[in-house]
């Protein structure tokens, strides 16, 4: 692990897209700011631990168990042609 020391509002820089600002310092809390492209997750550690074990958790649920989901489609009605073919009246 690299234990590194930082002051208010300076930062690491994490490979070439991603920067962690020490936003504030307040007793033992540390306020941190993460600027990171949206295609990579940034999460408290609890919170990541807590997606991970729910994933597991549906892992391992057998397909036949999972309750079917089922969809109705609402199709408008068909409205009638104001117009009439010469012909057919």
């Amino acid at each position: 692990m690299l234990v590194l020391s930082r002051h208010r509002d300076e930062s690491i820089i994490i490979g070439d897209d991603i920067v962690i600002t020490v936003v504030d310092i307040r007793g033992d809390k540390v306020r941190l700011g993460i600027a990171a492209p949206i295609e990579i997750s940034v999460h408290r550690q609890e919170v990541y631990e807590a997606i991970q074990s729910e994933n597991r958790q549906v892992s391992r649920l057998d397909p036949h168990d999972a309750r079917p989901i089922e969809f109705e489609i609402e199709t408008p009605p068909r409205r009638r042609s104001r117009w009439r073919r010469k012909g057919n009246m």
